[in-house]
């Protein structure tokens, strides 16, 4: 495992297991949002944006966390591991309300960019019925049969997880 695509639904803990996992990896870790919005959240060119992934994944390792459909494809293809963060909804929903509290809004420069409005509400509301569907076509497409696919579906299988990839480190 050294170079691993973390994508799944906001507040399912991307950005927590691509820090850890870092660790464990002694990789870098890059967190999507953070290349994609400046800090006044605005956002990078797509091209850019593109050009700054495949940059990225022509390192020998690193961890990914992030969706961003619209590139996934270039991680996918790149990567030896994928991990989906398959996390209910309410988990998700949890996950944003918990952060918010945790942390605030804005960048805090540790892969927590957060911004709750109504759009990102219905995102992680509707994640599981509309976006998911596409993530798995792509994992499917891109990765499936090359990568290593792993499907975490609540925060203690990935704590578990997370564990055992650092038992299989040492």
């Amino acid at each position: 495992m050294k170079k691993v695509a973390i994508v799944g639904c906001g507040g399912s803990g991307k950005s927590y297991l691509a820090r850890e996992l870092g660790k464990v990896l002694d990789a870098p870790v890059t967190h999507l949002d953070a290349a994609y919005y400046d800090d006044e959240w605005n956002e990078l060119p797509k091209e850019r944006f593109a050009t700054l992934q495949r940059d990225l994944v022509a390192q020998p390792t690193w961890v990914i966390d992030g969706n961003y459909n619209a590139t996934l494809q270039i991680r996918l293809e790149a990567c030896d591991t994928v991990v989906l963060m398959d996390m209910s909804t309410p988990a998700a929903l949890w996950g944003i309300l918990s952060r918010q509290i945790r942390h605030g809004a804005g960048h805090k420069g540790n892969g927590v960019h957060n911004r709750i409005h109504w759009g990102v509400v219905k995102y992680v509301a509707t994640y599981r019925r509309k976006m998911r569907p596409r993530v798995m076509a792509k994992i499917e497409r891109f990765a499936s049969g090359r990568a290593d696919v792993v499907l975490l579906t609540s925060r203690r299988r990935t704590r578990r997880w997370l564990q055992k990839a650092a038992a299989e480190q040492s």
